[in-house]
């Protein structure tokens, strides 16, 4: 009996696709554009800044080398979701997969933290839904299918270890924990409403994958507490991040994927 189902190339493929990233400047986010583009899709490289957004356009490889186009978003600001997701579609005229990736820090523990600071913090994940829910919109008025993934975190599914940061910062923000863990909800939420419409979302939750200006002495306890006794590399988020995107994942919806080197399993 002849096989009529797609090949596994042809199902990773994203050629013909447009991609938005937000948050595109940071290691994580490069790495995740970077796959984007390798995979086929035109990159929309998007970042609270135009210049570094453009730095990253210009640095992605794949079939559209040099097609990739830039914007301006501030998940934290309606009004720049808004412009900048104007920009893009019509920069573009199609949006077919958005990487929620974008993220303003916060330093303050729950030991410090204010009110102002705790609910700003948690603005991030209403960036998220204000900026998914234009994707979805955007395509259902084309007729076309989209896949929107949300970036979580392990840490929006456990707590994070006291032991690991005493003595050399302050603990893991209780903020960013609590937005983690309502940044996978809200993919359960839209995901469930959203199926019929062609809609998918999902979650990419990394486990520790600290940049280099993490203190070395928590690198090392954070290591301790890892199955693996390592810390992931941004090159480790691209399987992850196209198997998400593309049809290869065609029957996955609102699930959040943890690539955390068994972090979790514990």
């Amino acid at each position: 009996m002849r096989d009529e189902s797609p090949g596994v190339q042809e199902l990773f493929d994203l050629s013909g696709r447009t991609a938005l990233i937000t948050g595109a400047g940071s290691p994580l986010g490069f790495a995740m554009a970077s796959a984007l583009a390798e995979a086929g899709a035109r990159v929309l490289a998007a970042s609270r800044n135009l210049k570094t957004a453009r730095s990253v356009a210009v640095k992605l490889g794949g079939k559209e080398r040099g097609n990739h186009l830039s914007a301006v978003i501030d998940q934290m600001h309606q009004a720049s979701i808004q412009r900048g997701f104007s920009s893009a579609a019509k920069q573009t005229g199609r949006i077919d997969i958005l990487v929620n990736n974008g993220h303003e820090k916060l330093a303050a523990d729950w030991r410090s933290v204010t009110g102002r600071q705790f609910t700003r913090q948690l603005a991030n994940q209403t960036g998220y839904s204000l900026l998914a829910r234009l994707v979805r919109d955007h395509a259902v008025r084309r007729g076309t299918s989209a896949s929107i993934i949300m970036l979580g975190s392990m840490y929006g599914q456990v707590a994070s270890y006291p032991e690991a940061y005493k003595g050399i910062s302050g603990a893991n923000p209780a903020a960013y924990q609590a937005l983690k863990g309502g940044i996978i909800q809200l993919t359960c939420h839209l995901a469930v409403y959203w199926a019929r419409d062609g809609v998918r979302v999902n979650c990419l939750s990394p486990g520790p994958f600290p940049g280099a200006s993490a203190p070395a002495k928590l690198v090392k306890r954070l290591k301790s507490k890892s199955p693996m006794n390592r810390m992931g590399r941004p090159h480790e988020l691209k399987g992850a991040i196209v198997f998400l995107a593309s049809d290869a994942s065609s029957y996955v919806t609102g699930q959040n994927l943890l690539v955390d080197g068994g972090w979790t399993a514990w």
